[in-house]
């Protein structure tokens, strides 16, 4: 009887263990280590995260049936889709304390007017890193501030192989747009076709759609361009002056517009452990905590009581912390109908083909 009671209590104790795990389904480079032991040793529980290049890949796995995920942290337009699926969860705010902490300019967005199924986490615009040294040797670094970059022929021909862009439709085709003179969010499908033709021209001078590796391949001198997230053109920026590289990297916001992408932590529907996901949101709600994601990350923060532990370098950074003077120029995606979602995956798989 003792041996059964002792098996029955090691069993109970090994399933507890594996239940006390919170699943983070996330960006890469958007949560620090240090941050992630803290939350567990906080919550005495296990955080095991898995990563996603871009919004329309997380929404593909979760549409295809993907279950365990307890967190995601969609952008803007996509908090859209997951609460128009009926995927997220209704927030508990009485178990987020330092929901208080939130910049009430970033409450209330177009895609949650009630905050009822996210919560801002950090905020992060697309734009263009940059490898200075080389680009001047081009002959192109004063296009480095335009999209003329990447899309104008008879730039980016004389940089080619050295160019890579984000494997991601929506992003894309709005520099495209962008580089167009007309909004992130147009819609017209001859404007459209117009960017999508844009794209295929630029094309033959890239060297990769790449989400996953171009922080390591700007960072070794292999891209001298990388259409990226501000965050991951930081970080990279960042590791090369730690190898002590002999070039310089650089990011900024170009003349044309921007995109700005306030991503958001939601509960899934589905979630296992929706107890632990809320201790996770408002544990990164607190000051310290959202500081060090801007401080080790160089993700922008809408948390006001984050701001007083930011280092000032970095808010000086106008594509972490854009001015009031480039605030007109970004623009939030907004979701796609199920029709344009359609001519979109059309135009996207035409370009990826060609």
């Amino acid at each position: 009887m003792k041996k059964l009671l002792l098996s029955m209590s090691l069993l109970a104790s090994s399933m507890a263990f594996a239940a006390d795990e919170l699943h983070l389904y996330n960006w890469n480079n958007y949560l620090t280590e240090a941050t992630a032991k803290r939350f567990e040793q906080s919550c005495k529980c296990k955080l095991v995260q898995d990563y996603y290049g871009d919004n329309e890949e997380m929404l593909a796995k979760l549409a295809a049936g993907a279950k365990g995920y307890d967190i995601v942290v969609p952008t803007g337009f996509a908090v859209q889709t997951l609460i128009g699926q009926k995927a997220a969860a209704p927030l508990d705010k009485a178990q987020l304390a330092n929901l208080k902490n939130v910049n009430p300019g970033y409450m209330g967005g177009f895609f949650d007017k009630a905050n009822a199924y996210s919560v801002p986490y950090s905020f992060t615009t697309t734009v263009l890193g940059y490898n200075e040294t080389q680009l001047q040797k081009a002959g192109v670094l004063d296009k480095a501030n335009s999209w003329a970059l990447i899309f104008d022929p008879a730039v980016v021909s004389k940089i080619k192989g050295k160019v890579t862009v984000l494997d991601s439709q929506r992003e894309l085709m709005s520099a495209a747009l962008m580089y167009l003179g007309y909004p992130a969010n147009e819609t017209d499908p001859a404007k459209w076709k117009q960017a999508q033709q844009v794209i295929l021209k630029a094309k033959p001078y890239w060297a990769a759609f790449n989400n996953q590796s171009y922080i390591k391949e700007l960072t070794l001198g292999n891209a001298w361009v990388s259409l990226g997230y501000s965050s991951d053109l930081f970080q990279a920026q960042q590791d090369a002056i730690k190898a002590k590289r002999p070039f310089k990297l650089g990011f900024g916001l170009q003349q044309e517009g921007n995109t700005l992408s306030l991503d958001n932590l939601v509960i899934l529907k589905d979630a296992p452990r929706k107890d632990l996901a809320h201790k996770f949101i408002n544990f990164m709600l607190d000051g310290k905590n959202a500081a060090d994601l801007t401080n080790e990350v160089g993700a922008g923060n809408p948390n006001q009581a984050a701001m007083p532990n930011v280092k000032p370098e970095i808010t000086k950074l106008s594509a972490i912390f854009p001015s009031k003077e480039a605030l007109p120029k970004l623009q939030q995606l907004q979701d796609l109908n199920s029709k344009q979602r359609r001519d979109m995956n059309k135009l996207w798989s035409e370009i990826k083909l060609k």
